[in-house]
């Protein structure tokens, strides 16, 4: 990790300081209100909690200082994602996204902004850059793509996106701004599922839109206050107080990660294994340049699909979940949900257990499948 993600993570947890008097409580107070009093002129305070709220207002500061950006806060990271896609665009829009990403991004783009006239297109993360970007309004990349872990140059979609006066819009879920800063790669907006590794403990669902630039920040906050698509003060909560241990999480799932991923590139049953952190990874060289780690995220394909699902269900330190980047290890045989993938492809997450130890129940369940 960078000196400067150091930094940040370091002074995550006292941002609150400068700001309390003798006796206020040090963890954030936690402000269930949907009304505020009121009285004469209603400017500069807090009014309805359709706009805002002190909890959102704190853990939208502390998702910005990572992010060195505003930050809007949503309810889920699909309801970030179509903030961004409903505030920005309009009839007679184009739109590309990549081929290989999130599933429901491109199903919300089909079923939702095609029929009002934007046209949506794909492409695969590892060619993104191939065909420019002429005529498009709005550019989508999710890098590293899930669940194949694929990587696209941010710079470089950018600056040919930037070219053609487009915007583009980085996914960043899998490796959250410790991990990733795509706004430090030109990219105009950042998007992501809290719900995931930020808030870390898999009890609350969160997403964030992060910008430098202040009018995207307004329309999609506008957009935000107006159809009601808020957080709820709990979750805020909830997501502001994981924050707090995501730098120390993060870097035991990413450490324990690379280990786990040299030690399956050995194993008979494992093919197809794909992790940035590999040096045989075809995207590992731009994951270097790009990326702050290698994050948690493995795949890897086994035989078959009742082989892939009897590993999963047979590990006794792995929980079979949709889901990602919890404290605990979790993996998902990703054919299921519709994804392009062989029948035995799993998605692996690695949690926070002791590397060795946790390595240790997946080769045993390796083993057995393999028998």
């Amino acid at each position: 990790m960078s000196e400067t993600a150091k930094s940040r993570a370091a002074e995550l947890s006292h941002l609150r300081r400068d700001g309390l008097a003798a006796g206020d409580p040090i963890p954030l107070p936690l402000t269930m209100a949907s009304i505020f009093h009121t009285p004469g002129v209603e400017t500069g305070i807090d009014q309805y909690g359709r706009y805002d709220n002190p909890t959102w207002r704190a853990v939208e500061h502390a998702l910005g200082h990572l992010e060195n950006a505003q930050c809007v806060t949503f309810p889920s990271g699909m309801a970030a994602i179509s903030a961004v896609f409903f505030a920005l665009l309009k009839s007679g829009d184009r739109v590309l996204l990549p081929a290989d990403g999130y599933h429901a991004t491109r199903a919300m783009a089909e079923r939702f902004l095609k029929p009002l006239g934007i046209i949506c297109d794909t492409r695969p993360t590892p060619t993104f850059l191939d065909g420019g970007f002429e005529g498009y309004r709005l550019v989508f990349v999710e890098t590293p793509s899930n669940p194949r872990l694929d990587i696209c140059d941010i710079s470089a979609v950018a600056k040919a996106v930037h070219d053609q006066g487009g915007i583009l819009v980085a996914d960043n879920t899998t490796m959250t701004s410790l991990g990733q800063r795509p706004l430090d790669f030109d990219a105009d907006i950042v998007v992501s599922a809290d719900t995931k590794a930020v808030n870390g403990h898999s009890d609350v669902l969160f997403g964030h839109v992060a910008s430098r630039d202040a009018d995207i920040i307004s329309q999609v906050t506008d957009w935000r206050g107006m159809v009601g698509g808020i957080p709820g003060p709990f979750e805020a909560w909830l997501v502001h107080r994981g924050l707090e241990t995501l730098e120390v999480r993060f870097d035991r799932m990413c450490s324990s990660a690379e280990t786990i991923a040299q030690r399956l590139k050995e194993h008979r049953a494992v093919t197809g294994l794909r992790y940035p952190g590999l040096d045989g990874d075809p995207s590992h060289n731009l994951a270097r340049v790009q990326m702050e780690r290698f994050g948690f995220l493995i795949s890897f394909e086994l035989a078959s699909e009742q082989k892939a699902e009897d590993f999963i269900n047979g590990c006794e330190l792995m929980q079979a979940a949709t889901s990602f980047g919890g404290v605990h290890t979790s993996a998902e045989r990703r054919s299921k949900r519709g994804d392009t993938v062989a029948p035995g492809f799993v998605r692996l997450s690695v949690g926070c257990e002791p590397v060795d130890e946790l390595w240790k129940a997946i080769e045993e369940s390796l083993d057995r499948i393999g028998d």
